[in-house]
């Protein structure tokens, strides 16, 4: 009898043990507290300055351990020409390189600094060192992560401007005529809002979906480069990777954020990697 209240007791305790160790697990990680979207400073649209170059943000991105990534194109830390858009090739700027976001920038000047962080992911970076070929991939996968600072945290909002959402990720591609929407913030520009909101028609898929080709109704320019692309139903859908000028002059082209983030998941080591979605519901009317 004495070994029977033994064995339950023993039992009793591994049983605690054991459920002390899975509620942890089993509890989720706490909402981050967004900043109102009325009033945060750092959002997708806006400025992202790196050694001087100046790109857009796309969308808002956090992990498991609570950090928040801001994402650009990763051919904004690039170190060649503007023509160089193999991501397997080109130079880049490592890891840990310090960036800034701005209000303000334009072609005089690079604005007021409203927040800082650091190069945590690049797609460029990583395909090389993984030694990626693909061609397609190589072309199209521009995606990098800015960690934001614990210091700025405070003043991120996920919602683009404007539009609202993003409400998820499209995972099937465009379709030619499909409705885009989307948020520049060039610096070229001279920082006039009312030319940031755009209204664009895809012109289909290419390169296996990791492309989709595209006209706005007023055109991608540098400085708008990374910024992202939702869909008619606010789904994010890419990222602005480069401006065409053959066989589709004026076009531009976004790669396909579902494939990007996938690739970035399975590559970054950043644990719980996900999109964060919009605290405003989107809308597809100015």
């Amino acid at each position: 009898m004495v070994r029977t209240r033994s064995v339950r007791r023993a039992a009793a305790f591994a049983a605690t043990a054991l459920t002390a160790a899975l509620v942890p697990a089993l509890i989720p990680a706490p909402a981050h507290a967004w900043a109102p979207a009325d009033t945060a400073t750092i959002t997708p649209g806006v400025q992202m300055y790196t050694k001087g170059a100046q790109c857009t943000a796309n969308f808002v991105y956090t992990d498991s351990a609570a950090n928040v990534y801001v994402g650009y194109a990763a051919h904004c830390a690039g170190l060649g020409e503007a023509t160089d858009t193999n991501g397997c090739a080109a130079k880049s700027l490592p890891l840990g390189t310090p960036v800034t976001f701005n209000e303000g920038g334009s072609l005089l000047t690079e604005g007021t600094v409203i927040g800082k962080g650091t190069l945590a992911y690049s797609s460029w970076v990583t395909m090389q060192q993984r030694g990626t070929t693909d061609e397609n991939t190589c072309a199209y996968n521009d995606l990098a992560l800015v960690k934001v600072s614990s210091g700025d945290k405070g003043k991120v909002n996920p919602s683009v401007p404007i539009w609202g959402g993003p409400t998820g990720i499209d995972t099937d591609g465009t379709a030619a005529g499909d409705r885009v929407y989307s948020y520049g913030n060039s610096s070229v520009r001279a920082d006039l809002d009312l030319l940031s909101p755009k209204i664009g028609l895809s012109l289909g898929d290419s390169g296996t979906r990791w492309s989709h080709p595209l006209y706005n109704l007023t055109p991608g320019i540098p400085g708008d480069s990374g910024s992202g692309f939702l869909s008619s139903e606010g789904k994010a859908v890419g990222t602005l990777s480069t401006l065409g000028l053959l066989p589709l002059p004026g076009s531009n082209n976004i790669g396909d954020l579902d494939l990007e983030l996938e690739y970035a998941q399975a590559t970054s080591g950043i644990s719980g990697l996900r999109l964060v979605h919009g605290t405003e519901p989107f809308t597809g009317v100015l």
